[in-house]
């Protein structure tokens, strides 16, 4: 029998997704997948509906329907400052999974090197691998999740094609400083480096910090690469309509690649997405407020448990230590508080490329009753998981 590809065996299966099932085999609370469990805006829903009835039930055009980019370029537009040209550099994409993909196969070749910051979105090292790129590794130390400056230029000298930017991040709800952005700025023009950010939690940032979008510092537009998605802005995580927005010549490329991956995104959800897309300020204005409420309420109920967690600045993750718990394998470790205490939780390790088995992630996208179950289940960890230090 002929052998299969060897690109795939350096990482597994996604252990977000994982974990969901392990938390319905157990019938755990699912915090591990981050999805919210309540309804799209009831506007969206509707349009929807009408679309249903009345189409466009085949191709849209392969980088995106007219009136969606349309709509995408003005609201984006509109929070960066920026002029967005909707037939020049814009792709829609089927989520922003395959935005990122779309991202690093339009600039890079196999041997090329990608930096990644620690902890990260497991996808990303990943689209590196598969692209036939090598990742390079930079630590976010917690709990603050800072970078070393000097550990950072160590990784640009290695000349790599590309740097991943999640901004506000997952999964440690880091959401990085104008002189961060500007370190990080001043090396990508320095060593020529693309810079790609993830944008996908752009509207979910905490009092008193502010999302900065990468491609507005000086000079950054011409190389940055921006990826987003609608799935949490409008709790639409199923639609999968993500985008990728840069400069005419890098589009011009990342068109031909969406075009073989997946030819395009829904055009019935295109359609209905729309309407979201024109939604004013105040919607945005209550997205933040609503998740500051539910951000409120784990972080309260963590104290009041004992469990020692990061306060996330933007996305919607919290980063809770286990390392008291005394396991070998944090992974051993969320299936048996899925099994024996009911909350379905994601091992910190499938974040970290350094051996860490310190954290699990949990996420508070879900309604009130939701969380307060989750937190009464928590409340007996100690009972269910005594604390063994090492």
């Amino acid at each position: 029998m002929a052998g299969l590809s060897k690109r795939t065996e350096s990482f597994t299966d996604s252990v977000i997704r994982r974990m969901t099932r392990v938390s319905l085999k157990y019938q755990a609370v699912n915090l591990s997948q981050g999805f919210p469990d309540w309804d799209p805006p009831s506007k969206l829903t509707t349009r929807l509906a009408e679309i249903a009835a009345q189409g466009p039930h085949q191709y849209s055009i392969t980088w995106g329907a007219q009136n969606f980019r349309e709509a995408l370029a003005k609201k984006q537009t509109h929070f960066t400052g920026l002029d967005i040209d909707p037939n020049t550099e814009i792709v829609t994409t089927c989520g922003g999974t395959e935005a990122m993909m779309t991202a690093v196969m339009s600039v890079t070749d196999p041997g090329d090197k990608v930096i990644v910051f620690s902890p990260f979105y497991e996808n990303y090292g990943a689209d590196a691998i598969l692209c036939g790129a090598e990742p390079i590794y930079v630590s976010l130390k917690p709990p603050a999740y800072t970078f070393d400056a000097n550990e950072l230029e160590k990784a640009f000298q290695q000349h790599p094609k590309a740097l991943i930017l999640c901004n506000p991040s997952n999964p440690c709800g880091k959401v990085f400083t104008r002189e961060e952005l500007q370190i990080i700025a001043d090396l990508a023009e320095k060593y020529d480096t693309w810079v790609i950010t993830d944008e996908v939690y752009e509207h979910i940032v905490y009092e008193p910090y502010a999302n900065i979008y990468f491609a507005t510092l000086p000079r950054m537009r011409e190389r940055t690469i921006s990826c987003g998605s609608l799935s949490k802005t409008y709790s639409i995580t199923g639609w999968r309509l993500g985008y990728v927005i840069a400069r005419p010549e890098v589009i011009e490329v990342a068109r031909k690649v969406h075009d073989f991956l997946t030819v395009g995104a829904a055009a019935p959800l295109q359609e209905a997405a729309v309407t979201a897309l024109s939604f004013d300020d105040s919607y945005y204005d209550w997205l933040k407020q609503h998740y500051t409420q539910k951000r409120e309420l784990l972080l309260k109920g963590l104290r009041e448990i004992g469990l020692p967690h990061t306060e996330p600045q933007g996305a919607y993750y919290v980063m809770v230590d286990i390392s008291a718990f005394g396991f070998d394998s944090d992974e051993e470790f969320c299936e048996t508080l899925a099994e024996k205490v009911g909350v379905g939780a994601v091992p910190g390790s499938a974040f970290f490329h350094e051996d860490n088995n310190d954290y699990m992630r949990l996420h508070f996208a879900k309604n009130d009753d939701t969380l307060n179950e989750a937190l009464t289940r928590l409340a007996d960890i100690y009972k269910k998981m005594p604390v063994h230090r090492n």
